[in-house]
């Protein structure tokens, strides 16, 4: 019996170099049912069974960037700075949340395109986090599980308090007494004019993947 290769929809792991050989993009999907950890708090709306989300992955070889090379040379590494791998995904979809105005199920959408550059060791991801500005992963061999990545990252783009981007469909009701007022603005501080804290996308993966308890 001959054996088919597997669907875009059924595929759970790439081979990254073999995709970074191949120069072009890989789609499918996923049902919602496939990704659990999505799943455990989510609340029950029509469709969920059926909805899906849309990924686009991609690998190809990049010299490092210049700090990297810069740091292998002063380690006495030699002058010829191995290449990386680099993987880049793009998610499409919805994910079902809780408003925290309203307290009803809606279907927040969510979209990303992320850059990956691996490295050899968690301690180098570590200590390369803060200082680059790509995502870093630690480089496991060439098979590479893709589904736990989609999942890891729709986690992180959730939005960590949900609400309807407009109006909500049923707002609750006020409580005897209680009158709506204009929110007042927020009182500037002496850190107003900083920059938001960056994405540290290592270190919050591992706190996904590694839960305090």
């Amino acid at each position: 019996m001959a054996l088919h290769p597997p669907t875009p929809a059924s595929i759970e792991w790439i081979d990254l170099e073999a995709l970074a050989r191949q120069a072009t993009a890989l789609s499918g999907t996923y049902g919602l049912a496939q990704l659990p950890r999505v799943l455990i708090d989510a609340p029950p709306l029509a469709g969920q069974d059926e909805a899906t989300v849309q990924w686009t992955v991609q690998a190809e070889w990049r010299d490092p960037p210049p700090a990297v090379q810069a740091a292998w040379r002063a380690l006495g590494q030699g002058r010829v700075v191995p290449r990386q791998l680099w993987l880049r995904l793009q998610v499409h979809g919805a994910l079902p949340l809780v408003c925290q105005r309203c307290l009803e199920p809606y279907w927040q959408p969510l979209s990303l395109d992320r850059w990956f550059r691996f490295v050899a060791d968690e301690a180098t991801a570590l200590a390369e986090d803060d200082a680059c500005e790509e995502d870093l992963l630690v480089y496991t061999g060439t098979r590479f599980h893709l589904r736990e990545l989609v999942e890891d990252e729709l986690l992180l783009a959730a939005p960590l308090v949900p609400r309807h981007d407009a109006a909500c469909p049923h707002p609750l009701p006020l409580a005897a007494g209680d009158v709506l007022r204009p929110k007042a603005e927020p009182l500037a501080t002496a850190n107003d004019d900083e920059p938001q804290t960056r994405r540290q996308p290592f270190a919050a993966l591992a706190a996904l993947k590694h839960p305090r308890g």
